[in-house]
C-alpha cells in the first residue's frame, strides 16, 4: 500500500524539524515540509495544530494523527513506520530502552542548553557574559558526556546507527557561533568523529543540504 505524504511543519533555521526530516528520509516515508514563520506559529490556523505555537508538528493522513514535540514525533515515526527496525530496536529490548534514554537526554540536556546559548549569544539585546558562559559551559558538559560514552563505540546504541544518533546532529551546527569557546575536533575528538560518521549517511547529508539551502533562500 502506498503511503500518503506526511505534512511536516518546520522553520528554515530551527534545528528541531530538521531532525524529524532526517528520520522521514531514513525511513523513506513520503512527506511535505512546510515552512512557517515565527509570528504565524503563535496564531491560527497553526495553533490548532500545535497549541504550543512552535515547530515541529506533523499531520499524518495515513493514521489521522496530528502530533507535536520533537521526541514524541520521532518515537511515533519509528514505532509506526520502522517495523524492520532499520534505525530503531524491537520493543521491550535493552536497546529499545537505551535509545529512548538517549533521546530524552537530547531533548532535555542538549536542546535547552544549546538553545539558550544561542539566544544569549546572538539574540538577547543585552550581553550577559556570566549567562553566556553558563550555557556555553553546558554545551561542553553535554559534549563531554557523549565523548566519554562513545569511546570505542561507533554509535550510541546496539552497535548501529539509530534515531538516537540522528537526534543530536542539528544542534551541533550552532557551535561555530561560540568562536574559540568550543572546539569539537580538539576537545571532543570521539564525539566529532561520531558526528562526521552520522552526517555522512545519505539521508542525513541530504537534510543538512536542504537546511542550508532553506536558510540561504530566506
Amino acid at each position: 500500500m502506498s503511503l500518503k505524504p506526511i505534512t511536516l511543519w518546520g522553520h528554515d533555521s530551527g534545528p528541531n524539524a530538521w531532525k524529524v526530516a532526517m528520520i522521514l528520509e531514513e525511513l523513506n516515508v513520503p512527506y511535505t515540509h512546510k515552512m512557517i514563520d515565527f509570528p504565524d506559529m503563535k496564531k491560527q490556523p497553526y495553533e490548532s495544530i500545535n497549541p504550543n505555537g512552535r515547530v515541529p508538528a506533523i499531520e499524518d493522513p495515513n493514521t489521522g494523527i496530528t502530533l507535536w514535540e520533537t521526541g514524541a514525533i520521532i518515537e511515533y515515526l519509528v514505532e509506526t513506520y520502522d517495523k524492520q527496525h532499520t534505525i530503531s530496536f524491537a520493543i521491550g529490548t535493552k536497546e529499545y530502552f537505551e535509545a529512548k534514554q538517549w533521546m530524552y537526554y537530547e531533548v532535555s540536556g542538549q536542546g535547552p542548553y544549546f538553545g539558550q546559548a544561542v539566544w544569549f549569544t546572538v539574540y538577547h539585546p543585552e550581553k550577559l557574559p556570566g549567562v553566556i558562559d553558563r550555557y556555553v559551559n553546558e554545551i561542553g558538559r553535554v559534549s563531554g558526556v557523549l565523548d566519554r560514552f562513545l569511546k570505542d563505540k561507533e554509535f550510541l546504541v546496539g552497535g548501529k546507527f539509530s534515531y538516537a544518533d540522528a537526534a543530536f546532529v542539528t544542534w551541533y551546527a550552532v557551535v561555530p557561533l561560540f568562536g574559540d569557546k568550543i572546539h569539537l575536533e580538539k576537545d571532543f575528538p570521539v564525539l566529532n568523529a561520531w558526528l562526521e560518521r552520522t552526517k555522512a549517511r545519505p539521508a542525513i547529508a541530504k537534510i543538512l543540504q536542504d537546511r542550508e539551502a532553506a536558510m540561504k533562500a530566506k
